[in-house]
Protein backbone atom coordinates (compact mmCIF):
# COMPACT_ATOMS: atom_id res chain seq x y z
CA UNK A 1 0.00 0.00 0.00
CA UNK A 2 2.80 2.37 0.90
CA UNK A 3 4.47 1.60 -2.43
CA UNK A 4 1.27 2.44 -4.33
CA UNK A 5 0.88 5.73 -2.43
CA UNK A 6 4.48 6.68 -3.23
CA UNK A 7 3.90 5.89 -6.90
CA UNK A 8 0.64 7.89 -6.83
CA UNK A 9 2.31 11.03 -5.50
CA UNK A 10 5.12 10.72 -8.05
CA UNK A 11 2.62 11.11 -10.89
CA UNK A 12 2.10 14.54 -12.50
CA UNK A 13 -0.65 16.56 -10.83
CA UNK A 14 -3.16 16.32 -13.66
CA UNK A 15 -2.70 12.52 -13.84
CA UNK A 16 -3.26 12.23 -10.09
CA UNK A 17 -6.42 14.30 -10.38
CA UNK A 18 -7.68 12.34 -13.38
CA UNK A 19 -7.11 8.98 -11.68
CA UNK A 20 -8.79 10.24 -8.50
CA UNK A 21 -11.82 11.46 -10.46
CA UNK A 22 -12.14 8.13 -12.31
CA UNK A 23 -11.85 6.04 -9.12
CA UNK A 24 -14.30 8.28 -7.28
CA UNK A 25 -16.90 8.16 -10.05
CA UNK A 26 -16.62 4.38 -10.40
CA UNK A 27 -17.03 4.01 -6.63
CA UNK A 28 -20.16 6.19 -6.53
CA UNK A 29 -21.50 4.34 -9.59
CA UNK A 30 -21.14 0.98 -7.83
CA UNK A 31 -22.65 2.32 -4.58
CA UNK A 32 -25.74 3.82 -6.26
CA UNK A 33 -26.31 0.60 -8.20
CA UNK A 34 -26.21 -1.38 -4.96
CA UNK A 35 -28.57 1.07 -3.17
CA UNK A 36 -31.13 1.39 -6.00
CA UNK A 37 -30.77 -1.56 -8.40
CA UNK A 38 -34.21 -0.85 -9.88
CA UNK A 39 -33.41 2.75 -10.92
CA UNK A 40 -29.79 1.88 -11.86
CA UNK A 41 -30.01 -1.59 -13.50
CA UNK A 42 -26.29 -1.93 -14.25
CA UNK A 43 -23.04 -0.70 -12.75
CA UNK A 44 -22.36 1.25 -15.95
CA UNK A 45 -25.65 3.11 -15.53
CA UNK A 46 -24.50 4.06 -12.05
CA UNK A 47 -21.09 5.21 -13.32
CA UNK A 48 -22.74 7.22 -16.11
CA UNK A 49 -24.98 8.94 -13.53
CA UNK A 50 -21.97 9.66 -11.31
CA UNK A 51 -20.03 11.31 -14.14
CA UNK A 52 -22.86 13.52 -15.41
CA UNK A 53 -23.80 14.50 -11.84
CA UNK A 54 -20.19 15.19 -10.79
CA UNK A 55 -19.63 17.26 -13.91
CA UNK A 56 -22.85 19.23 -13.09
CA UNK A 57 -24.35 18.28 -16.46
CA UNK A 58 -27.31 16.42 -14.99
CA UNK A 59 -29.19 14.96 -17.95
CA UNK A 60 -31.89 13.56 -15.60
CA UNK A 61 -32.08 10.16 -17.31
CA UNK A 62 -31.17 8.51 -13.99
CA UNK A 63 -32.36 9.97 -10.67
CA UNK A 64 -32.06 8.45 -7.14
CA UNK A 65 -35.43 8.18 -5.37
CA UNK A 66 -34.60 6.70 -1.97
CA UNK A 67 -33.25 8.68 0.98
CA UNK A 68 -29.99 6.71 0.93
CA UNK A 69 -29.64 7.36 -2.82
CA UNK A 70 -30.21 11.09 -2.38
CA UNK A 71 -27.63 11.22 0.43
CA UNK A 72 -25.20 9.47 -1.91
CA UNK A 73 -25.96 12.08 -4.58
CA UNK A 74 -25.29 14.90 -2.09
CA UNK A 75 -21.93 13.39 -1.18
CA UNK A 76 -21.10 13.01 -4.86
CA UNK A 77 -21.94 16.65 -5.59
CA UNK A 78 -19.92 17.89 -2.60
CA UNK A 79 -16.86 15.76 -3.37
CA UNK A 80 -16.94 14.82 -7.03
CA UNK A 81 -18.27 18.12 -8.41
CA UNK A 82 -15.53 20.17 -6.79
CA UNK A 83 -12.89 17.64 -7.78
CA UNK A 84 -13.96 17.63 -11.45
CA UNK A 85 -13.97 21.45 -11.52
CA UNK A 86 -10.52 21.53 -9.93
CA UNK A 87 -9.27 18.97 -12.46
CA UNK A 88 -10.52 21.04 -15.41
CA UNK A 89 -8.98 24.22 -13.97
CA UNK A 90 -5.67 22.42 -13.39
CA UNK A 91 -5.69 21.00 -16.91
CA UNK A 92 -6.35 24.45 -18.38
CA UNK A 93 -3.58 26.02 -16.29
CA UNK A 94 -1.16 23.25 -17.31
CA UNK A 95 -1.98 23.84 -20.97
CA UNK A 96 -1.38 27.58 -20.67
CA UNK A 97 1.88 26.97 -18.79
CA UNK A 98 3.06 24.50 -21.44
CA UNK A 99 2.39 27.03 -24.20
CA UNK A 100 4.26 29.71 -22.25
CA UNK A 101 7.22 27.40 -21.57
CA UNK A 102 7.23 26.36 -25.24
CA UNK A 103 7.56 29.95 -26.45
CA UNK A 104 10.26 30.64 -23.85
CA UNK A 105 12.33 27.63 -24.91
CA UNK A 106 11.93 25.57 -21.73
CA UNK A 107 10.32 22.47 -23.25
CA UNK A 108 12.53 19.55 -24.33
CA UNK A 109 12.35 18.39 -27.94
CA UNK A 110 11.38 14.72 -28.32
CA UNK A 111 11.57 14.25 -32.09
CA UNK A 112 14.44 12.98 -34.23
CA UNK A 113 16.03 13.53 -37.68
CA UNK A 114 15.62 17.27 -37.15
CA UNK A 115 17.80 20.21 -38.16
CA UNK A 116 19.60 22.17 -35.45
CA UNK A 117 20.14 25.88 -36.00
CA UNK A 118 22.43 27.62 -33.54
CA UNK A 119 21.87 31.36 -33.11
CA UNK A 120 18.92 33.62 -33.95
CA UNK A 121 19.75 36.47 -36.34
CA UNK A 122 18.57 37.89 -39.65
CA UNK A 123 20.29 35.11 -41.61
CA UNK A 124 18.54 32.48 -39.52
CA UNK A 125 15.17 34.18 -39.94
CA UNK A 126 15.56 34.36 -43.72
CA UNK A 127 16.70 30.73 -43.88
CA UNK A 128 13.59 29.57 -42.01
CA UNK A 129 11.39 31.69 -44.27
CA UNK A 130 13.03 30.22 -47.39
CA UNK A 131 12.48 26.69 -46.09
CA UNK A 132 8.84 27.53 -45.40
CA UNK A 133 8.28 29.11 -48.83
CA UNK A 134 9.85 26.09 -50.56
CA UNK A 135 7.67 23.74 -48.49
CA UNK A 136 10.57 22.03 -46.75
CA UNK A 137 8.99 19.78 -44.16
CA UNK A 138 11.98 19.15 -41.89
CA UNK A 139 11.55 19.90 -38.21
CA UNK A 140 13.83 22.66 -36.96
CA UNK A 141 15.18 23.11 -33.44
CA UNK A 142 16.51 26.62 -32.82
CA UNK A 143 19.02 27.11 -29.99
CA UNK A 144 19.73 30.64 -28.82
CA UNK A 145 20.75 32.13 -25.47
CA UNK A 146 20.19 35.83 -26.16
CA UNK A 147 16.51 35.59 -27.14
CA UNK A 148 14.10 35.26 -24.22
CA UNK A 149 11.12 34.16 -26.30
CA UNK A 150 10.37 33.02 -29.85
CA UNK A 151 8.04 35.73 -31.11
CA UNK A 152 7.69 34.58 -34.70
CA UNK A 153 5.13 31.84 -35.38
CA UNK A 154 6.64 28.88 -37.26
CA UNK A 155 4.84 25.58 -36.82
CA UNK A 156 7.96 23.54 -37.65
CA UNK A 157 10.35 25.45 -35.34
CA UNK A 158 10.95 24.34 -31.74
CA UNK A 159 12.84 26.91 -29.65
CA UNK A 160 15.36 25.94 -26.96
CA UNK A 161 16.71 28.76 -24.79
CA UNK A 162 20.28 28.11 -23.72
CA UNK A 163 23.97 27.93 -24.57
CA UNK A 164 24.78 25.42 -27.33
CA UNK A 165 28.08 24.59 -25.64
CA UNK A 166 26.35 23.22 -22.53
CA UNK A 167 25.42 19.55 -22.27
CA UNK A 168 22.04 20.34 -20.70
CA UNK A 169 21.03 22.52 -23.65
CA UNK A 170 22.09 19.90 -26.18
CA UNK A 171 20.11 17.28 -24.28
CA UNK A 172 17.00 19.50 -24.42
CA UNK A 173 17.43 19.83 -28.19
CA UNK A 174 17.81 16.02 -28.53
CA UNK A 175 21.06 16.57 -30.42
CA UNK A 176 21.91 12.88 -30.42
CA UNK A 177 18.91 12.23 -32.71
CA UNK A 178 19.41 15.21 -35.07
CA UNK A 179 20.75 14.77 -38.60
CA UNK A 180 22.25 18.18 -39.39
CA UNK A 181 23.35 21.33 -37.58
CA UNK A 182 23.90 24.88 -38.80
CA UNK A 183 26.12 27.06 -36.62
CA UNK A 184 25.89 30.78 -37.35
CA UNK A 185 28.30 33.48 -36.25
CA UNK A 186 27.07 35.94 -33.62
CA UNK A 187 26.88 39.41 -35.26
CA UNK A 188 27.00 41.15 -31.87
CA UNK A 189 30.56 39.94 -31.22
CA UNK A 190 33.85 40.89 -32.78
CA UNK A 191 34.91 38.74 -35.73
CA UNK A 192 37.56 36.87 -33.75
CA UNK A 193 35.26 36.28 -30.77
CA UNK A 194 32.40 35.19 -33.04
CA UNK A 195 34.61 32.63 -34.80
CA UNK A 196 35.95 31.30 -31.50
CA UNK A 197 32.38 30.85 -30.29
CA UNK A 198 31.45 28.96 -33.49
CA UNK A 199 34.43 26.62 -33.07
CA UNK A 200 33.53 25.97 -29.44
CA UNK A 201 29.96 25.11 -30.45
CA UNK A 202 31.19 22.76 -33.19
CA UNK A 203 33.32 20.86 -30.66
CA UNK A 204 30.35 20.57 -28.29
CA UNK A 205 28.02 19.32 -31.04
CA UNK A 206 30.50 16.74 -32.31
CA UNK A 207 31.20 15.58 -28.78
CA UNK A 208 27.49 15.01 -28.27
CA UNK A 209 26.83 13.44 -31.68
CA UNK A 210 29.90 12.34 -33.61
CA UNK A 211 27.84 11.52 -36.73
CA UNK A 212 26.20 14.94 -36.91
CA UNK A 213 26.72 16.78 -40.22
CA UNK A 214 27.69 20.37 -39.36
CA UNK A 215 27.57 23.47 -41.56
CA UNK A 216 29.41 26.33 -39.87
CA UNK A 217 29.75 30.02 -40.62
CA UNK A 218 33.03 31.81 -39.92
CA UNK A 219 33.86 35.43 -40.54
CA UNK A 220 37.63 35.24 -41.03
CA UNK A 221 39.68 33.13 -43.42
CA UNK A 222 42.19 32.23 -40.70
CA UNK A 223 39.57 30.38 -38.64
CA UNK A 224 38.34 28.19 -41.51
CA UNK A 225 40.95 25.52 -40.90
CA UNK A 226 40.21 25.53 -37.15
CA UNK A 227 36.50 25.08 -37.81
CA UNK A 228 37.28 22.10 -40.04
CA UNK A 229 39.61 20.63 -37.42
CA UNK A 230 36.87 21.05 -34.81
CA UNK A 231 34.60 18.85 -36.92
CA UNK A 232 32.68 21.09 -39.33
CA UNK A 233 31.79 19.25 -42.55
CA UNK A 234 31.14 22.48 -44.49
CA UNK A 235 32.51 25.92 -43.67
CA UNK A 236 30.94 29.06 -45.12
CA UNK A 237 33.01 32.22 -45.06
CA UNK A 238 30.27 34.83 -45.11
CA UNK A 239 32.62 37.83 -45.23
CA UNK A 240 34.31 36.49 -48.38
CA UNK A 241 30.92 35.96 -49.99
CA UNK A 242 29.73 39.46 -49.16
CA UNK A 243 33.00 41.01 -50.34
CA UNK A 244 32.57 39.28 -53.71
CA UNK A 245 29.03 40.65 -53.99
CA UNK A 246 30.25 44.16 -53.16
CA UNK A 247 32.92 43.85 -55.84
CA UNK A 248 30.36 42.85 -58.46
CA UNK A 249 28.02 45.65 -57.39
CA UNK A 250 30.88 48.14 -57.80
CA UNK A 251 32.07 47.09 -61.25
CA UNK A 252 29.14 45.50 -63.07
CA UNK A 253 28.01 47.41 -66.17
CA UNK A 254 24.89 45.46 -67.14
CA UNK A 255 21.50 46.71 -65.91
CA UNK A 256 20.82 43.51 -63.97
CA UNK A 257 21.62 43.51 -60.25
CA UNK A 258 24.11 40.73 -59.37
CA UNK A 259 22.91 40.34 -55.77
CA UNK A 260 19.23 39.98 -56.70
CA UNK A 261 20.11 37.59 -59.51
CA UNK A 262 22.23 35.38 -57.26
CA UNK A 263 19.61 35.41 -54.51
CA UNK A 264 16.87 34.28 -56.89
CA UNK A 265 19.19 31.66 -58.37
CA UNK A 266 20.11 30.14 -55.02
CA UNK A 267 16.49 30.03 -53.84
CA UNK A 268 15.38 28.07 -56.91
CA UNK A 269 18.42 25.94 -57.84
CA UNK A 270 21.37 24.23 -56.21
CA UNK A 271 24.86 23.20 -57.27
CA UNK A 272 25.57 19.51 -57.82
CA UNK A 273 28.63 17.51 -58.87
CA UNK A 274 28.00 14.37 -60.89
CA UNK A 275 29.95 11.77 -62.84
CA UNK A 276 29.83 11.56 -66.63
CA UNK A 277 26.55 9.97 -67.81
CA UNK A 278 26.91 6.25 -68.66
CA UNK A 279 27.88 5.70 -72.30
CA UNK A 280 29.16 9.27 -72.80
CA UNK A 281 32.87 8.71 -72.07
CA UNK A 282 33.75 8.75 -75.79
CA UNK A 283 31.64 11.83 -76.55
CA UNK A 284 32.15 15.56 -76.16
CA UNK A 285 31.11 18.20 -73.64
CA UNK A 286 28.42 19.49 -76.02
CA UNK A 287 26.70 16.09 -75.86
CA UNK A 288 26.65 16.19 -72.06
CA UNK A 289 25.27 19.74 -72.12
CA UNK A 290 22.41 18.64 -74.38
CA UNK A 291 21.78 15.55 -72.25
CA UNK A 292 21.31 17.60 -69.07
CA UNK A 293 19.36 20.39 -70.77
CA UNK A 294 16.65 17.84 -71.60
CA UNK A 295 16.44 17.13 -67.86
CA UNK A 296 16.14 20.82 -66.96
CA UNK A 297 19.71 20.92 -65.64
CA UNK A 298 22.48 23.32 -66.67
CA UNK A 299 26.15 22.35 -66.95
CA UNK A 300 28.19 25.29 -65.62
CA UNK A 301 31.63 23.68 -65.32
CA UNK A 302 33.67 20.53 -64.81
CA UNK A 303 36.45 19.12 -62.66
CA UNK A 304 39.69 17.67 -64.02
CA UNK A 305 42.80 16.77 -61.99
CA UNK A 306 41.14 18.30 -58.89
CA UNK A 307 40.80 21.67 -60.65
CA UNK A 308 37.53 23.39 -61.51
CA UNK A 309 36.93 24.84 -64.99
CA UNK A 310 34.03 27.17 -65.79
CA UNK A 311 35.10 28.13 -69.30
CA UNK A 312 33.19 25.57 -71.34
CA UNK A 313 34.45 24.48 -74.74
CA UNK A 314 31.78 22.29 -76.41
CA UNK A 315 34.48 20.34 -78.27
CA UNK A 316 36.19 19.21 -75.03
CA UNK A 317 36.34 15.38 -74.97
CA UNK A 318 34.53 13.94 -71.96
CA UNK A 319 37.46 11.57 -71.41
CA UNK A 320 39.29 14.68 -70.15
CA UNK A 321 36.48 15.41 -67.66
CA UNK A 322 36.23 13.69 -64.29
CA UNK A 323 32.96 15.17 -63.01
CA UNK A 324 30.48 17.80 -64.17
CA UNK A 325 29.34 20.77 -62.11
CA UNK A 326 25.59 21.15 -62.53
CA UNK A 327 22.92 23.66 -61.60
CA UNK A 328 19.82 21.63 -60.82
CA UNK A 329 16.31 22.57 -59.64
CA UNK A 330 16.09 22.81 -55.86
CA UNK A 331 14.41 19.75 -54.43
CA UNK A 332 13.32 20.19 -50.78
Amino acid sequence: MQHLMRYYFQLPLFLRLLSTVVVLMITFGIVIHMIEPDNFPTVFDGIWWAFVTGATVGYGDYVPLSTAGKITAILLILSGGGLVTFYMATLSAATVKHERDLSKGKVNYKGKDHILIIGWNERTRQLIEMMTENQCHESIVLIDRSMKQLYENHSNVHFIHGDATLEDTLEKANTSESKLAIVTADPSKSEHAADQSVIHQIVSLKGHNSKLFIIAEVLTEKQKINAERAGADRVIRSNDFMSTLFYHELYHTDPIEPFDLLLKLLTSRQFHEEAIPPGYNDRFLSDAIQFYLKKGTIVIGYRYNKKLYFSLDPSTPLKNVQTLILLIPLRP
